[in-house]
Order: C-alpha cells, then sequence, then structure tokens
C-alpha cells in the first residue's frame, strides 16, 4: 500500500518495536520508517540511491515501464530489483509497478542485514522484517468497522517475511477494486506487494472474498493474507490474527 508523500504518517507514530532503534529515511518518492539493532541511516540512504537508480535507469530507457498495468516481457539485461519486480508479476495480471514498494523494502531490509541481525522496513504500509521474536501487524482498513480491531501475528519462523497490502479506500494505491483491505504475506517482499493488488483488483464486491482468497491461495509463494471489504473478512493459509 502507498501512502501519499504529503500524508502524514500517523500510524508510525503507534509503532513499538522493543529495544530497536527507529529512524526516517526519504529520498524522492521513497519514505522509508526503518527499525533495526542501531541507528543506519546512512547505510539506509544509499541502499535506497542504489535500489532507485536501478529503477530509474531503467525507466529512462524504457518509459512505458513505468506506468504498464500489464505484466512485462522477461529482460535479461534488466538490473537485479527490475528483474525481481518482472518475474513476480508475471502470473499476476498487474504491471512491474505494482510490486515496487515491497521491492524496494526487501532490497533495503536485505542490505542492512550486514549491519544489523534484526531489521523492520515500512515503505508506505509495505513492510518487510526480520526479527528475532515474533512481531504483530497492525491491519488498517480506512472506515470499515473492522480497522485496526486485529493484528497479524508474524511467528519467526516465518522471517525473513514481507507483509504488504493494498487498498482502494486508504492511500493512493491504485486498485481496481473496492477492498478496504488486500494483505498479502510472502518471503518476496515484490510478490506480496503484486499480489497485494492483484487480489484487490479482483474484488468487486463482498461475494467476491472467498473465490479471490481461494485464488491467491494457489499462487505459489504467498503463505497467507486477509481480505476486508466493510464488516467482512476473509483469511487463508499460514497466518495468525490477534485482538489488538
Amino acid at each position: 500500500m502507498s501512502i501519499q508523500e504529503n500524508e502524514k504518517r500517523t500510524y508510525r507514530k503507534r509503532v513499538s518495536t522493543g529495544d530497536l532503534v527507529s529512524f526516517h529515511v526519504a529520498v524522492k518518492q521513497t519514505d522509508l520508517w526503518v527499525s533495526a539493532e542501531s541507528n543506519l541511516e546512512q547505510e539506509t540512504r544509499d541502499l535506497v540511491f542504489d535500489c532507485r537508480h536501478q529503477l530509474e535507469s531503467y525507466i529512462s530507457a524504457h518509459p512505458e515501464f513505468a506506468t504498464s498495468l500489464s505484466p512485462w516481457p522477461d529482460d535479461p539485461y534488466a538490473p537485479s530489483m527490475v528483474k525481481e519486480m518482472i518475474g513476480v508479476t508475471r502470473d499476476l495480471g498487474v504491471g512491474p509497478m505494482a510490486s515496487v514498494a515491497g521491492a524496494i523494502a526487501q532490497y533495503v531490509a536485505d542490505g542492512l542485514m550486514e549491519f544489523t541481525g534484526q531489521v523492520i522496513v515500512e515503505n508506505g504500509g509495505d513492510i518487510f522484517i526480520r526479527a528475532g521474536r515474533p512481531v504483530t501487524v497492525a491491519i488498517l482498513a480506512g472506515n470499515s468497522p473492522l480497522n485496526e480491531k486485529f493484528g497479524l501475528l508474524i511467528p519467526e519462523r516465518q522471517m525473513p517475511l514481507g507483509v504488504c497490502t493494498s487498498s482502494a479506500t486508504v492511500g493512493h494505491s491504485l486498485s481496481m477494486g473496492i477492498a478496504d483491505v488486500a494483505c498479502i504475506l510472502s518471503s518476496s517482499g515484490a510478490l506480496a506487494d503484486g499480489a497485494a493488488t492483484a487480489v484487490g483488483n479482483r474484488i468487486m464486491q463482498k461475494s467476491d472474498l472467498e473465490k479471490v482468497g481461494e485464488w491467491s491461495n494457489r499462487v505459489k509463494g504467498i503463505i497467507g493474507g486477509v481480505l476486508i471489504v466493510d464488516d467482512r473478512m476473509a483469511t487463508w493459509g499460514d497466518i495468525e490474527l490477534v485482538k489488538l
């Protein structure tokens, strides 16, 4: 889920990360909230510049990449992060940029693992986690009566893990459906992000929740998910919900 650059990210003030150090890094449209075992602002900034350079260079040569709503053809000459985005969205029916926030979150988290044993990177509501203890991720669902009523309890055995969300009613994610929340878990941040968009696009009415969940459950690499439309919720896969 992406959130407007000038929108106050008040949800960050409610995050508890125990003994980890949290800090903010913003480079152009990339706005990260990072928790690690020490302040790694400079290392994080360097990683953001690196992955943005990959993306911006590719878009400069292929302008349609930035706006395509359809899967992008394989390109053996694309930078590594761009290849990941192309690969994970190929079978989802969405454009490669649907996976960009999750891809950046994982790229930065993976790079920071050289300097810290635990790291949580949040990029506009899309999260990549590697922690030494269970982590609870709140489910934000806008005006739904289920907003912030439940969280996902992420056990250490599932980490590293991407937890990404698309919404037609929260933030400015591009969603063709009506879901308040389409949240997907995967060990690939890019896949979690792209799949959240793909799932959200398929929710046109409340009755779609179950069949869309079944479709998502067949996608290789997805661990589980949560869908919310108004007062209805569907869950599937290896997830545990807890009351907040």
